[in-house]
């Protein structure tokens, strides 16, 4: 990422690519690295959120049910705070990601996080979508009307 992105932008980038991203594919990546020291700040645990919804994207407002997600909060011995937020019972993995987050706001570690974590999960994700392209194109069926004569 450029030297004009804010530490905002990086952080929204990489979550969207962690969130994404298997425990395994993140912690495989992590082992490469030298990571800090750090304290968790919350215990990663597990609970339930309401998902709202609105029909037409401008009606009333209505509950649709309850997801389950994992949470994690963790601070650097720099002082850097991260946070992980994730789909599903994973506390390992929001702990991961929380991980990453605070490491991607020191500036000692910001560019081993994304050149080494985040820029190859990435890679992997695109790759994985345009393999799924190609998998859905080979499969289409191209129907046409054949007109016969003037009638």
């Amino acid at each position: 990422m450029d030297g004009e992105t804010t530490i905002q932008d990086r952080r929204r980038a990489a979550m969207r690519v962690l969130a994404h991203a298997s425990h395994a594919d993140i912690r495989a990546r992590l082992n490469d690295l030298a990571v800090p020291e750090y304290r968790d700040l919350r215990p990663a645990e597990n609970g339930l959120v309401m998902l709202r919804g609105r029909i037409g994207g401008d009606g009333a407002p209505f509950n649709v049910g309850e997801a389950t997600v994992s949470r994690a909060a963790v601070r650097l011995e720099s002082g850097e705070v991260g946070f992980g937020y994730v789909l599903g019972r994973d506390a390992d993995k929001a702990r991961l990601i929380a991980l990453c987050d605070a490491m991607i706001q020191s500036s000692s570690h910001v560019r081993s996080i994304e050149t080494q974590v985040v820029a190859p999960l990435q890679a992997q994700m695109r790759a994985s979508r345009a393999h799924r392209a190609e998998q859905a194109a080979a499969t289409r069926v191209d129907f046409y009307t054949m007109v016969r004569g003037e009638g």
